[in-house]
Protein backbone atom coordinates (compact mmCIF):
# COMPACT_ATOMS: atom_id res chain seq x y z
CA UNK A 1 0.00 0.00 0.00
CA UNK A 2 1.27 3.53 -0.93
CA UNK A 3 2.47 5.58 2.03
CA UNK A 4 0.29 8.80 2.75
CA UNK A 5 3.04 10.77 2.00
CA UNK A 6 3.46 9.31 -1.40
CA UNK A 7 -0.30 9.69 -2.08
CA UNK A 8 0.03 13.45 -1.19
CA UNK A 9 2.88 13.85 -3.55
CA UNK A 10 0.94 12.34 -6.27
CA UNK A 11 -2.49 13.93 -6.02
CA UNK A 12 -0.34 17.03 -5.70
CA UNK A 13 1.56 16.57 -9.01
CA UNK A 14 -1.72 16.13 -10.97
CA UNK A 15 -3.24 19.58 -9.93
CA UNK A 16 0.08 21.28 -10.56
CA UNK A 17 0.31 19.82 -14.15
CA UNK A 18 -4.00 19.81 -14.78
CA UNK A 19 -3.81 23.57 -15.58
CA UNK A 20 -0.62 23.07 -17.92
CA UNK A 21 -1.30 22.45 -21.56
CA UNK A 22 1.62 22.35 -24.52
CA UNK A 23 0.69 25.04 -26.93
CA UNK A 24 -0.63 23.73 -30.51
CA UNK A 25 1.46 23.29 -32.81
CA UNK A 26 -0.06 26.14 -35.26
CA UNK A 27 0.09 28.48 -32.02
CA UNK A 28 2.38 31.83 -33.17
CA UNK A 29 3.14 30.98 -36.55
CA UNK A 30 2.63 33.27 -39.40
CA UNK A 31 0.39 32.67 -42.47
CA UNK A 32 -0.33 34.89 -45.78
CA UNK A 33 -3.90 34.82 -46.39
CA UNK A 34 -5.26 36.22 -49.31
CA UNK A 35 -8.76 37.89 -49.61
CA UNK A 36 -10.18 38.29 -53.19
CA UNK A 37 -13.58 40.15 -53.66
CA UNK A 38 -16.05 38.60 -55.65
CA UNK A 39 -16.32 38.77 -59.64
CA UNK A 40 -19.12 41.19 -60.89
CA UNK A 41 -22.69 39.90 -59.12
CA UNK A 42 -26.32 40.78 -60.78
CA UNK A 43 -25.87 43.38 -58.04
CA UNK A 44 -23.64 44.86 -59.00
CA UNK A 45 -24.86 45.55 -62.72
CA UNK A 46 -28.24 46.64 -61.21
CA UNK A 47 -26.42 49.68 -59.57
CA UNK A 48 -28.54 48.50 -56.27
CA UNK A 49 -27.31 48.20 -52.92
CA UNK A 50 -27.69 43.96 -51.98
CA UNK A 51 -26.33 43.22 -49.28
CA UNK A 52 -28.35 40.35 -48.22
CA UNK A 53 -27.87 36.58 -47.98
CA UNK A 54 -27.91 34.36 -50.23
CA UNK A 55 -28.20 37.54 -52.49
CA UNK A 56 -27.65 37.32 -56.27
CA UNK A 57 -25.36 35.67 -58.26
CA UNK A 58 -22.78 35.93 -60.84
CA UNK A 59 -23.33 37.97 -64.16
CA UNK A 60 -22.00 36.07 -67.46
CA UNK A 61 -19.33 38.54 -67.36
CA UNK A 62 -18.43 38.19 -63.39
CA UNK A 63 -18.12 33.91 -64.36
CA UNK A 64 -15.65 34.95 -67.06
CA UNK A 65 -13.65 36.90 -64.16
CA UNK A 66 -13.97 33.98 -61.48
CA UNK A 67 -12.29 31.75 -64.22
CA UNK A 68 -9.57 34.80 -65.04
CA UNK A 69 -9.04 35.18 -61.20
CA UNK A 70 -8.15 31.26 -60.59
CA UNK A 71 -5.21 31.31 -63.52
CA UNK A 72 -4.15 34.15 -61.42
CA UNK A 73 -4.05 32.60 -58.31
CA UNK A 74 -2.40 29.37 -59.54
CA UNK A 75 0.48 31.12 -60.09
CA UNK A 76 0.74 30.81 -56.26
CA UNK A 77 0.97 27.97 -54.52
CA UNK A 78 -2.06 27.87 -52.33
CA UNK A 79 -3.55 25.01 -49.67
CA UNK A 80 -7.38 26.44 -49.08
CA UNK A 81 -10.17 27.99 -50.07
CA UNK A 82 -12.91 30.04 -48.28
CA UNK A 83 -16.08 31.70 -48.74
CA UNK A 84 -18.72 34.01 -47.92
CA UNK A 85 -22.45 32.75 -47.05
CA UNK A 86 -22.99 34.70 -50.25
CA UNK A 87 -23.66 33.30 -53.49
CA UNK A 88 -21.46 35.56 -55.63
CA UNK A 89 -18.26 34.37 -53.20
CA UNK A 90 -18.61 30.92 -53.64
CA UNK A 91 -19.58 31.09 -57.38
CA UNK A 92 -16.17 32.98 -57.59
CA UNK A 93 -14.11 30.90 -55.30
CA UNK A 94 -15.48 27.39 -57.36
CA UNK A 95 -13.04 27.54 -60.22
CA UNK A 96 -10.25 28.46 -58.54
CA UNK A 97 -11.14 25.20 -55.43
CA UNK A 98 -11.43 22.95 -58.74
CA UNK A 99 -8.08 23.65 -59.82
CA UNK A 100 -6.53 23.01 -56.56
CA UNK A 101 -8.68 20.01 -55.77
CA UNK A 102 -10.21 21.98 -52.66
CA UNK A 103 -13.55 22.13 -51.12
CA UNK A 104 -14.55 25.72 -50.69
CA UNK A 105 -15.12 26.19 -47.14
CA UNK A 106 -18.50 28.79 -46.21
CA UNK A 107 -17.81 31.11 -43.49
CA UNK A 108 -20.76 33.23 -42.10
CA UNK A 109 -18.19 36.01 -40.46
CA UNK A 110 -16.74 36.64 -44.43
CA UNK A 111 -20.16 38.39 -45.34
CA UNK A 112 -20.36 41.72 -46.46
CA UNK A 113 -21.39 44.53 -43.93
CA UNK A 114 -25.25 44.51 -44.50
CA UNK A 115 -26.75 48.10 -45.55
CA UNK A 116 -29.84 48.21 -42.72
CA UNK A 117 -31.79 51.03 -43.96
CA UNK A 118 -30.28 51.41 -47.40
CA UNK A 119 -30.49 47.66 -48.74
CA UNK A 120 -31.98 47.99 -52.00
CA UNK A 121 -31.31 51.67 -52.63
CA UNK A 122 -29.17 53.02 -55.73
CA UNK A 123 -25.23 52.87 -54.56
CA UNK A 124 -25.21 56.66 -54.88
CA UNK A 125 -27.31 56.83 -52.32
CA UNK A 126 -25.22 55.39 -49.91
CA UNK A 127 -23.44 58.11 -48.72
CA UNK A 128 -23.02 59.01 -44.96
CA UNK A 129 -25.26 56.40 -44.45
CA UNK A 130 -23.05 53.33 -44.60
CA UNK A 131 -19.70 55.12 -45.50
CA UNK A 132 -19.95 57.41 -42.50
CA UNK A 133 -20.11 54.74 -39.79
CA UNK A 134 -17.26 53.04 -41.87
CA UNK A 135 -15.07 56.05 -41.67
CA UNK A 136 -15.98 56.21 -38.09
CA UNK A 137 -14.47 52.22 -37.34
CA UNK A 138 -11.07 53.31 -38.89
CA UNK A 139 -10.75 56.32 -36.64
CA UNK A 140 -11.21 54.49 -33.84
CA UNK A 141 -15.29 54.76 -33.00
CA UNK A 142 -16.06 51.50 -33.56
CA UNK A 143 -19.51 51.81 -31.34
CA UNK A 144 -20.44 53.91 -35.00
CA UNK A 145 -23.45 52.02 -36.23
CA UNK A 146 -24.85 51.46 -39.64
CA UNK A 147 -28.57 52.49 -39.31
CA UNK A 148 -30.70 49.32 -39.09
CA UNK A 149 -27.39 47.11 -39.16
CA UNK A 150 -24.14 46.81 -37.00
CA UNK A 151 -21.55 48.65 -35.35
CA UNK A 152 -17.80 48.07 -35.87
CA UNK A 153 -17.56 45.92 -32.81
CA UNK A 154 -20.35 43.46 -34.08
CA UNK A 155 -18.39 43.32 -37.75
CA UNK A 156 -14.90 43.14 -36.51
CA UNK A 157 -15.66 40.26 -33.73
CA UNK A 158 -17.54 37.94 -36.70
CA UNK A 159 -14.81 38.57 -39.57
CA UNK A 160 -11.81 38.06 -36.63
CA UNK A 161 -13.99 34.51 -36.06
CA UNK A 162 -13.85 34.01 -40.05
CA UNK A 163 -10.15 34.55 -39.91
CA UNK A 164 -9.10 32.88 -36.64
CA UNK A 165 -11.02 29.82 -38.49
CA UNK A 166 -8.85 29.84 -41.10
CA UNK A 167 -5.52 29.98 -39.20
CA UNK A 168 -6.71 27.14 -37.23
CA UNK A 169 -6.58 25.12 -40.07
CA UNK A 170 -3.16 24.92 -40.14
CA UNK A 171 -3.00 26.15 -43.81
CA UNK A 172 -0.05 28.54 -45.05
CA UNK A 173 -1.95 30.31 -47.75
CA UNK A 174 -5.13 30.08 -47.99
CA UNK A 175 -7.46 32.29 -50.27
CA UNK A 176 -10.56 34.02 -48.59
CA UNK A 177 -13.41 35.28 -51.13
CA UNK A 178 -15.03 37.89 -49.40
CA UNK A 179 -17.00 41.03 -50.51
CA UNK A 180 -15.02 45.13 -51.07
CA UNK A 181 -16.14 47.18 -47.65
CA UNK A 182 -15.96 43.78 -45.56
CA UNK A 183 -12.23 43.51 -46.67
CA UNK A 184 -11.00 46.81 -46.76
CA UNK A 185 -12.51 48.06 -43.48
CA UNK A 186 -11.38 44.56 -41.29
CA UNK A 187 -7.79 44.56 -43.19
CA UNK A 188 -7.20 48.60 -42.59
CA UNK A 189 -8.75 48.07 -38.38
CA UNK A 190 -6.72 45.03 -38.01
CA UNK A 191 -3.46 45.65 -39.80
CA UNK A 192 -0.13 47.59 -38.28
CA UNK A 193 -0.05 51.08 -39.37
CA UNK A 194 -1.94 50.96 -42.10
CA UNK A 195 -2.65 53.83 -44.98
CA UNK A 196 -6.35 54.22 -44.08
CA UNK A 197 -7.22 56.22 -47.03
CA UNK A 198 -6.48 52.79 -49.39
CA UNK A 199 -10.33 52.64 -48.71
CA UNK A 200 -11.54 55.43 -50.61
CA UNK A 201 -8.64 56.02 -52.87
CA UNK A 202 -7.84 52.91 -54.23
CA UNK A 203 -11.67 50.89 -53.91
CA UNK A 204 -11.28 47.07 -54.71
CA UNK A 205 -12.45 46.42 -57.61
CA UNK A 206 -14.43 42.61 -58.61
CA UNK A 207 -11.78 40.13 -57.52
CA UNK A 208 -9.31 42.69 -56.37
CA UNK A 209 -6.91 41.17 -53.78
CA UNK A 210 -5.78 42.15 -50.46
CA UNK A 211 -2.65 40.19 -48.92
CA UNK A 212 -1.70 39.79 -44.90
CA UNK A 213 0.48 37.91 -42.85
CA UNK A 214 0.82 37.24 -39.44
CA UNK A 215 -1.46 35.81 -37.01
CA UNK A 216 -4.26 36.58 -34.81
CA UNK A 217 -2.09 36.79 -31.43
CA UNK A 218 0.84 38.75 -32.39
CA UNK A 219 -1.06 41.18 -34.99
CA UNK A 220 -1.29 40.90 -39.11
CA UNK A 221 0.68 43.10 -41.30
CA UNK A 222 -0.48 43.98 -44.77
CA UNK A 223 1.57 42.96 -47.18
CA UNK A 224 0.14 44.05 -50.68
CA UNK A 225 -3.18 46.15 -51.73
CA UNK A 226 -4.90 44.84 -55.22
CA UNK A 227 -1.52 44.44 -57.02
CA UNK A 228 0.65 47.38 -55.13
CA UNK A 229 3.18 46.39 -52.48
CA UNK A 230 2.45 48.05 -49.32
CA UNK A 231 5.64 49.39 -47.58
CA UNK A 232 6.03 47.88 -43.72
CA UNK A 233 5.32 49.79 -41.05
CA UNK A 234 8.51 51.37 -39.20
Amino acid sequence: MSSPNRVVAALAALVLTAGVTSAPAWADRDVTITFVRHAESAGNASGLIDTSVPGPSLTPKGEVQAEDVAAELATTPHDGVYASTMIRTQQTAQPFADDIHRDVVVLPGLREIEAGDLEGRPEKDAGEGYLGPLRAWLTGDRSARIPGSIDGNEFDARFDEAVDTVYRSGEQNPVAFSHGAAIAIWTLMNTVDPPLELAETQSLPNTGRVIVRGNPHDGWTLLDWNGVPVDPPR
